[in-house]
């Protein structure tokens, strides 16, 4: 791939994911609010539906911009054509490849955006602030493998959609879709891509919420620290244990009985301290 030619598609790629993320915003604060352990209407239901932007905003276009740059070289790389029966499995090795690049970006933005989203009245610097000063850098990655792993199924079944929709068009009108062509295409596997990926998407969401608020001390008297985490008591950074939460009968009824804890009261009051 030329240099241009990247330089074009990094560009492009860049620009239409900060448009797409932040005119899609109030929607996905909705998605994760629903998605949320302790429910819509306690994860501040239609209130501070911007909650967590700045996160999109800064982190969308570099983002954006990794996947599609590695998807376009990729895909240069490897055989491909509309002839070719080799063409679905090169824009699916393409995608994949693009979606670890990029998660390597989206997943800090991600994390600090859901958590400001089920929040609002925390800003987003201060959310950022607290995962760092009670997690670290590794706090900002939680969840990276069951980002990648929600991912990557829905570029498998997104993108080679999309091409095989704009090749299909292409051949019945005659010559290679307009741009309002390609976005219907778009539109259209995205939509069908997301469907199949909801509950990975929910264990993702799940996971990168159900952090490890704080260690304090216990109020019996032992001298064991205890843990205090956001309603679901996800213990394990894994898609099985956020997964285990939405099947009836098991963790789903052992998160109906715990007592919510709104993500608010994990964030440290200037001048308060801890009972530790």
């Amino acid at each position: 791939m030329e240099p241009r030619e990247s330089c074009a598609a990094l560009a492009a790629g860049g620009v239409a994911g900060v448009c797409v993320d932040l005119i899609l915003f109030p929607l996905d604060t909705v998605k994760t609010r629903l998605q949320s352990p302790q429910g819509f209407r306690k994860a501040g239901g239609f209130r501070g539906i911007y909650a967590g932007v700045p996160s999109t905003a800064i982190g969308s276009f570099p983002n954006a911009a990794a996947f599609f740059i590695t998807y376009e070289n990729v895909k240069s790389v490897l055989p491909h054509g509309s002839s070719s029966y080799l063409s679905p499995a090169t824009h699916m090795v393409a995608a994949s490849l693009g979606e670890v690049v990029a998660c390597l970006i989206r997943v800090p933005s991600e994390v600090v955006k859901q958590r400001a989203q089920v929040s609002p009245s925390s800003s987003t610097l201060r959310i950022l602030s607290h995962t760092l000063y009670q997690e670290g850098i590794q706090g900002l990655y939680r969840g990276y493998k069951s980002t990648v792993l929600r991912e990557i199924p829905f570029s498998l079944v997104q993108f080679p959609l999309w091409e095989s929709l704009k090749d299909l068009w292409s051949w019945k009108q005659g010559h290679v879709v307009d741009s309002w062509q390609s976005a219907v295409c778009g539109a259209f596997a995205g939509g069908f891509a997301a469907a199949v990926t909801t509950p990975l998407d929910v264990a993702k969401t799940r996971i990168m919420l159900a952090k490890l608020v704080r260690r304090c001390c216990p109020t019996d008297g032992s001298h064991q620290p205890g843990r205090l985490h956001l309603p679901g008591d996800i213990r394990e950074d894994s898609a099985a244990a956020a997964l285990s939460q939405l099947l009836p009968g098991r963790g789903w009824r052992r998160s109906r009985s715990l007592p919510p804890v709104p993500l608010t009261a994990a964030v440290p009051q200037a001048g308060s301290h801890s009972p530790c």
